[in-house]
């Protein structure tokens, strides 16, 4: 049986779940279809560009929640708290290791091409917003610059194994060492002052 859905804001976390369990190439029509319980005629309404057009608006989706609940607090509010916020959110987000980063996951295949420019914004975004928090609290740029770079690059990281390890305790390990790193960074810029 169908499912009745009346906004495309319920239709994007459903599909954006099929994309996260079978990748782009994995999410096939049919198997949308079957997984959603949408009718196809209820995905072309919504999307009449096809799956680019689905794997765009997530993609989005996701930036945009990424930008509400992590860029912006880290550009906008008082750096320690935001990044003590920016845990917390990744944690949530990713569900304790076990939802993988779909836009992390698109980078490592042939759909990096297509969406590139948003691959790329929101790795970027996410390092330099994490990098003026560090500057605010008194680290040099090019100090700030480089946790900021080791800690995404460790997150991703510990998504892949936590997921291929099907071990959430790595995840959540791997974050509370990373936050413990970056506080230690944190209170030795300002002990030097």
């Amino acid at each position: 049986m169908t499912r009745t859905v009346f906004e495309k804001s319920d239709v994007i976390p459903l599909i954006t779940e099929v994309f996260r369990e079978l990748g782009y190439e994995g999410a096939s029509l049919s198997k949308i279809t079957a997984r959603t319980r949408l009718s196809k005629g209820s995905l072309y309404y919504f999307f009449p560009g096809g799956k680019d057009e689905m794997a765009a608006e997530i993609l989005a989706h996701i930036d945009q929640w990424f930008i509400r609940n992590i860029f912006e607090p880290l550009e906008k509010n008082e750096p320690r708290a935001a990044i003590d916020h920016m845990w917390q959110e990744v944690d949530t987000y990713f569900q304790s290791g076990q939802r993988i980063c779909l836009i992390g996951a698109f980078a490592l295949d042939e759909t990096r091409d297509r969406f590139a420019a948003v691959i790329q914004q929101y790795f970027i975004r996410w390092i330099e917003a994490l990098s003026a928090a560090l500057v605010q609290t008194g680290i040099s740029k090019e100090t700030a610059d480089q946790i900021s770079e080791e800690t995404i690059a460790s997150i991703q990281g510990a998504l892949i194994l936590s997921r291929a390890l099907h071990d959430e305790s790595y995840f959540e390990r791997a974050l509370a060492n990373l936050s413990q790193r970056v506080s230690s960074y944190v209170s030795k810029s300002n002990s030097g002052h």
